[in-house]
């Protein structure tokens, strides 16, 4: 299978998150049938949060401008992370026919492992050496195509992301931890030498052994593509920050995959906007679930129905299963 399989290797040069994510929106566009690319990036003092997050709960945003630091949105779900130049963002970027979670990830546990270190996947989507984070992952699917994308974290400034980053006490309390600190790690802890050039290397290698041999890397300049349009878009404050309505209900809640902060807009007891911002993996899943209560009268009875008539995967049913039981319950309370 590995012959069959048309694969390549995209580097940035840049390292501002929006022409990064413009770019791998539009390596998404156009990758082809049985392709899969592996694309490797760097950004620069940044927040990226994911794609349903409201970004003034997730970074202190100010800050982050004032330092010279920038925020970005992505397509994908999950949560904010923070990104400099100690840390090396890969993507998978594929026909949807190849995605493959587990091979994917034995790319980046390959590489950890001829590095001398030995990594494994934990949770939801975390790569962690010693029960400490240094990748986090995050998935994006759209007809035929899909991608899957995290950091490796080699040398992080991790002062920076508990100065950026507004993690919540019950995200902290879901996972057992106290402090960002205690939940990630470096692995430069573990090889005090390596580098990011070394880290990059060594996934090109481990990406050709699983899945083929690839043509030489093809490195993007800056402004070696026309990525205009996307630029604009991940540039632009619609993207980033969305409009914040000041809403009539307000509902809170945090589930083993994912928090959920619901807001609706009532005119004549019927729901006229509805907004959920998540930290949830799969972020066209929540888009539908508000967008399933627009013009539904705000009762419990027809809430379910709403939510009955989204098409789910079987993946997705503990999330409807939990936000029906959660939503009756709740709105039986206004």
């Amino acid at each position: 299978m590995n012959q069959l399989v048309n694969t390549k290797i995209v580097l940035s040069d840049s390292y501002d998150p929006w022409h990064n994510l413009a770019l791998e929106e539009f390596l998404f566009r156009s990758v082809e049938k049985n392709q899969v690319i592996l694309y490797l990036w760097q950004n620069q003092n940044t927040v990226v949060i994911g794609r349903n997050q409201n970004a003034w709960k997730e970074c202190r945003c100010t800050k982050l401008e004032d330092d010279g630091g920038k925020l970005a949105r992505r397509l994908s779900g999950g949560g904010a992370v923070f990104h400099d130049l100690g840390n090396l963002n890969f993507t998978f970027i594929m026909d949807r026919s190849l995605y493959d979670l587990h091979k994917q990830l034995q790319v980046i546990l390959e590489g950890t492992k001829k590095l001398g270190i030995n990594a494994e996947f934990t949770g939801r989507n975390d790569l962690t050496v010693d029960g400490k984070k240094f990748s986090g992952n995050a998935f994006y699917f759209e007809g035929n195509k899909a991608y899957h994308h995290g950091t490796v974290m080699i040398d992080v400034d991790v002062e920076k992301v508990s100065a950026y980053l507004q993690v919540s006490k019950e995200k902290m309390a879901s996972k057992g931890v106290n402090s960002v600190h205690s939940r990630v790690t470096n692995l430069r802890s573990y090889r005090s030498n390596l580098t990011i050039d070394e880290m990059k290397e060594t996934l090109q290698q481990s990406f050709q052994e699983l899945y083929g041999k690839s043509p030489e890397p093809i490195t993007i300049k800056e402004n070696g593509h026309d990525l205009k349009e996307l630029y604009a878009k991940y540039s632009s404050w619609d993207w980033l920050y969305g409009k914040t309505p000041q809403f009539d209900v307000v509902l809170e809640t945090r589930f083993p995959w994912g928090g959920i902060d619901l807001g609706l807009t009532l005119r004549n007891g019927r729901i006229t906007e509805s907004k959920i911002y998540s930290d949830a993996m799969n972020a066209n899943l929540i888009k539908q679930i508000a967008d399933s209560l627009v013009n539904l009268p705000l009762t419990s009875e027809n809430i379910l129905l709403g939510l009955k008539d989204i098409d789910i995967t079987e993946e997705d049913k503990q999330v409807i299963g939990d936000m029906k039981t959660w939503l009756q319950s709740k709105i039986k309370e206004i």
